[in-house]
């Protein structure tokens, strides 16, 4: 332990935290953020874990405050928010940025959003390139989280393979 850090844990007796990385990571966190209005408001928006992993993926302040709200609006898990980084939603989340919400009617906005995503990943679900559509069910209702995250915020999950019976014939609804 350092001398620095040994004041500051007499100054702050039973905090932990102060280790060299982490006082590096402060330095650096400060140094980024002091001078940019629109992220100081953020900071205490999500847990200091998860600044760091914005902080070290993401340069651009743009990109490290659409993370934030992100993160803080989806409840992400520092895992979560790392793999979003992986797969670019920021970059996706731009490229399909449409005057939709202004243009058309509210009974096709959605429809039309859906229509222009064309792309998907699924690679959180570990599945072989040939699987069963029985293997892909299981690893979605598994993964149900992730996929719901990849698909949008305005789905939700209430069960799978519901039982409809019709005139003493049994159906499945999917």
């Amino acid at each position: 332990m350092n001398l620095f850090q040994k004041e500051l844990q007499k100054e702050f007796p039973g905090i932990s935290g102060f280790s060299e990385r982490n006082l590096w990571l402060m330095t650096q966190f400060y140094n980024e953020y002091q001078n940019v209005e629109f992220l100081q408001p953020l900071v205490a928006e999500i847990s200091w874990t998860k600044h760091i992993t914005i902080m070290s993926k993401c340069k651009d302040n743009q990109e490290r405050r659409f993370y934030i709200m992100v993160t803080k609006n989806f409840g992400w898990s520092k895992n979560v928010l790392i793999h979003q980084i992986e797969n670019k939603t920021y970059e996706k989340y731009l490229l399909g940025q449409t005057n939709f919400e202004t243009t058309l009617p509210d009974s096709i906005k959605n429809q039309a959003v859906l229509a222009i995503k064309d792309e998907y990943t699924f690679d959180f679900m570990d599945l072989a390139d040939n699987h069963s559509e029985r293997q892909l069910e299981a690893s979605l209702v598994n993964n149900v989280r992730s996929f719901l995250l990849e698909m949008g915020s305005q789905f939700t999950f209430i069960g799978n393979q519901y039982k409809i019976k019709l005139e003493d014939k049994e159906y499945f609804y999917v």
